[in-house]
């Protein structure tokens, strides 16, 4: 790995998912202006994230099927030449 390109400032940091109110505790060098008391009684920066592992429908299983058939057929029906 190059040298001097990766931060030196690791540190642990609070991330919470706010689709489901998950939080878990790592370490980043990202910057927050906001803290969160964690479990432990210690104060930590708080990162919040749209999306983690415990809310992505990959992880959870949960995908959403999308009906293309039914978008194909539709589409099919409406440009359909009259013969």
């Amino acid at each position: 790995m190059k040298k001097g390109i990766h931060p030196d400032k690791y540190r642990l940091v609070v991330f919470k998912d706010m689709s489901n109110g998950t939080t878990f505790l790592s370490r980043s060098a990202t910057d927050s202006k906001e803290t969160l008391k964690w479990e432990d009684g210690n104060e930590y920066p708080l990162v919040k994230l749209e999306i983690s592992n415990t809310s992505h429908p990959f992880f959870t299983g949960k995908n959403m099927l999308v009906d293309t058939a039914g978008r194909i057929d539709k589409f099919n029906k409406k440009y359909a030449k009259k013969s």
